[in-house]
């Protein structure tokens, strides 16, 4: 007898670690793998892992943004595993490297799907998952860190109308909710209040559906962390 799985299907949202492929934000610190033991020498492989806590795909907590936001470890399990839903933005972002996501986009969404549920992950999918590994993700010349993201205003509109509640989260498949060009962070400062998080250089998106999926994080909780590099999971409807 086969045993039913008690979730539904899962997908990969997270792309592979690798130095060789994984984008770096600016100033961030090296990525970079070291070999500790090898089998032919030691009996077993052992790896030292160089990254930033904000390398590759990731999560970050409040307090990645805000002296008095919460750590990674201080978090409830419930703030990991959240409804979601996938907003499909790449022709508008397929040619405006600046684009900021507006609240009539959201609107448009929910008038096909319906209302967002309250305290959801919102991911945005820009197209820049499949630019991962080229030049194109972080930009060249006068492109050089542009990359589309939330505007202001949505996230406030979010934000009052529970959308995005205690909990939540904003999704994208770039560096991070903000646009490219705010050097001030400003959407990353309003997202993280109590219990919300971020889900940063997801992958994969067309295989989230639009609506019904829950995304799960999963990855190291650092005490005292802003985040970590992490397999974030969508769970499908089964």
């Amino acid at each position: 007898m086969t045993t039913p799985r008690p979730l539904g299907r899962l997908v990969n949202l997270s792309h592979v670690h690798d130095p060789v492929t994984t984008p770096l934000y600016p100033e961030d610190p090296e990525f970079r793998t070291d070999i500790v033991a090898t089998i032919a020498n030691d009996g077993y492989l052992l790896r030292y892992i160089r990254q930033g806590e904000h390398t590759g795909t990731h999560w970050g907590a409040p307090i990645h943004f805000r002296a008095d936001g919460l750590a990674a470890d201080e978090l409830d399990l419930d703030d990991l595993l959240l409804p979601a839903v996938k907003i499909d933005l790449r022709q508008r972002c397929a040619n405006d490297r600046d684009y900021a996501i507006t609240v009539d986009d959201l609107k448009r969404w929910e008038a096909e799907h319906g209302r967002i549920p309250d305290s959801a992950a919102i991911v945005a999918w820009t197209g820049w998952d499949a630019k991962w590994g080229t030049p194109e993700f972080v930009g060249t010349g006068e492109s050089a860190g542009r990359q589309p993201g939330f505007a202001v205003q949505t996230v406030e509109w979010l934000l009052r109308g529970g959308r995005l509640g205690r909990r939540g989260a904003l999704g994208i498949d770039t560096f991070g909710p903000d646009v490219g060009t705010d050097e001030t962070y400003a959407v990353s400062k309003l997202l993280y209040g109590e219990h919300r998080i971020s889900l940063e250089c997801l992958a994969n998106l067309a295989a989230l559906p639009a609506t019904g999926a829950w995304v799960l994080v999963g990855g190291p909780l650092y005490r005292g962390g802003s985040g970590s590099p992490a397999t974030i999971f969508g769970i499908l409807p089964g």
